[in-house]
């Protein structure tokens, strides 16, 4: 379908991340554009600041008029809605209706573009993130679709152009598989989503067929180690794209990248962590794949300041650090510790971890109890369900009696700010994908005042 036919965009699912970057795309593109979310939050209010009408109530009558003209109107779906949504159900029953995923949108976007595209199943919105900046900071004429917020933006969309298009390429629900990008990369390939998949080989079968998505004469890189052919990146090794040289200099990382034509010396880069430190190569070796002069780069990648809820720092002293992260998979929350553990050696460690989805902490349950093992004193929250539904003996209760360290156990969210100046840690972590990061700002508040 062509797009520019279209006047009326209606998002059933406004708020989410990835939802909203397209809603405000549309918005700058002069579409009308309104949408329903079953939450009022910080992202739904920079969306109504624009003047884009939002709901919140589940009903056909909250529809503004102009959206009921199937000619001029497409339809916008996340799979995170509930299939009985019954504004969901109103469309889908009218075959008149143009009804899209957002991945099938984003496909549609961005196939007259020159598409830079991220996958796999940890790094993604971090990687796009700074891509984005590298290439924005070029001006070159990009859009860029972010899965969180951008410090650097205040925005999880930078519109500089429409020419080049940088994306999440979304395993979920094998939502990736609607792009054709020129150049794509893929950081890692755990397993996870198996509510979807069923099973970890047809994840890593997914990710195959992603490749071969790759147009004819683009390019795809891959983190060294992963079964899938490319340009390979990484760490201290002998990769296509590889860091070396490390060094850490007032708190920030400072290294070397041989490419396979030259070594970029010096190059700095302020966000803490390996995994921080991989997703900054591979979105610097996309960078340069597309043509950026490496001076340029250079400095577009030390000025990057990260993505709200990745490592977000909320207080940062002396004697004392609080930090949120989005971490909601085992091998996130391992990342996570051994950057603490690099930045904070010997200080205290307290993470209050709120588990997202039932199907997950069920799947990981041991992986969980071993990567949340290593802090010094853990918290738990109720598992937050998003799309599902209660499954029987899969609670927080379970995976605290499975984490082996006494320093545990479970909170409700009145309690945080006690418990944190009960513990009288010196770091304080507050981890998960689901709605812990509302707390942030009421704790942060909390700790400013008590000091």
């Amino acid at each position: 379908m062509n797009l520019d036919n279209i006047d009326n965009v209606y998002f059933i699912g406004i708020g989410g991340i990835g939802m909203s970057a397209l809603a405000k795309y549309f918005h700058a593109k002069n579409k009308r554009v309104a949408g329903y979310d079953k939450t009022k939050t910080d992202i739904t209010d920079s969306l109504e600041a624009l003047g884009i009408q939002v709901h919140f109530e589940d009903s056909v009558s909250n529809i503004p008029e102009p959206y009921l003209n199937y000619d001029t109107t497409v339809i916008v779906y996340t799979p995170a809605v509930p299939k009985a949504n019954m504004e969901l159900v109103h469309f889908k029953n009218q075959p008149s209706y143009t009804l899209l995923k957002r991945s099938e949108i984003l496909g549609l976007i961005t196939e007259n573009t020159f598409c830079l595209a991220v996958a796999g199943t940890h790094g993604k919105t971090t990687t796009t993130s700074i891509l984005g900046h590298l290439l924005n900071e070029c001006q070159v004429p990009v859009t860029a679709f972010l899965g969180g917020i951008s410090e650097n933006y205040n925005s999880n969309l930078i519109l500089n152009g429409t020419e080049v298009s940088v994306v999440e390429a979304d395993e979920f629900d094998r939502s990736f598989l609607t792009l054709s990008p020129d150049i794509a990369c893929i950081t890692s390939m755990d397993a996870d989503h198996l509510d979807i998949y069923g099973d970890a080989s047809e994840l890593v079968k997914s990710f195959g067929d992603f490749s071969k998505k790759v147009k004819e004469n683009g390019t795809l890189f891959v983190r060294n180690g992963l079964p899938i052919a490319g340009i390979t990146y990484g760490i201290e090794d002998q990769s296509d794209y590889s860091i070396q040289n490390i060094k850490i200099e007032n708190g920030a990382y400072v290294f070397d990248v041989k490419t396979p034509k030259t070594t970029l010396k010096d190059l700095q880069f302020n966000l803490p962590g390996r995994h921080n430190l991989s997703n900054a190569l591979i979105a610097l070796a996309m960078a340069v794949e597309y043509g950026c002069p490496h001076q340029q780069l250079a400095k577009a990648l030390a000025s990057f300041k990260g993505v709200k809820r990745r490592f977000s720092y909320h207080i940062k002293r002396e004697d004392f650090v609080y930090i949120d992260d989005y971490a909601h998979h085992p091998e996130e929350i391992n990342a996570v510790y051994q950057a603490v553990r690099e930045m904070y050696p010997g200080k205290k460690v307290l993470v209050i971890f709120q588990p997202h989805l039932f199907s997950r902490t069920r799947d990981f349950i041991d992986d969980f109890s071993k990567s949340l093992s290593q802090f010094d004193q853990i918290a738990l929250l109720d598992i937050y369900p998003a799309r599902e539904t209660p499954i029987e003996g899969v609670s927080s209760e379970w995976l605290l009696s499975k984490i082996e360290n006494n320093k545990k156990q479970l909170i409700e969210k009145s309690e945080i700010n006690a418990l944190i100046k009960e513990s009288q840690a010196q770091v304080v972590l507050t981890l998960g994908a689901g709605d812990i990061g509302e707390e942030v700002k009421h704790i942060k508040k909390a700790l400013e005042v008590a000091n």
